[in-house]
């Protein structure tokens, strides 16, 4: 059985057919996030390091809602529309994911929702 996941306070609503979470059993499958800043609708900063801060502000908000946190983040998917900017995402990263580290894919994307540099999306699962 699977459990729909809102959260309108991690930034904008679904843009198409996708719910923003699902919990399947002991797994919650968050869609990737964007760095929307919640109560504006806006993209957060111009730089990468900036919209990583907001995307995984977005990702904690899912999470708490959930009765989570990073260290039950199991695997990561980051994409960026620019492998330039790997160390700047990496850096903020590292201040979430300080232990017991996720498994993790990062790959270049064309392009991303709404000209967003950063994208995450990430599995997570309930002790």
């Amino acid at each position: 059985m699977k459990k729909i996941i809102v959260k309108p306070a991690a930034g904008a609503a679904a843009i198409g057919p996708y719910s923003q979470g699902v919990r399947a059993g002991d797994f919650l499958f968050c869609a990737g996030q964007i760095p929307v800043v919640p109560g504006t609708g806006q993209i957060a900063g111009p730089d990468a390091r900036a919209q990583t801060e907001r995307v995984l502000e977005n990702v904690k908000i899912i999470l708490q809602d959930q009765k989570l946190d990073f260290g039950h983040v199991v695997k990561t998917t980051v994409f960026l529309t620019d492998l330039a900017d790997f160390a700047a995402m990496n850096e903020v990263y590292a201040r979430y994911f300080t232990a017991d580290f996720p498994a993790r894919s990062t790959v270049q994307a064309a392009a991303l929702p709404r000209g967003a540099k950063v994208e995450i999306e990430v599995v997570a699962h309930y002790d």
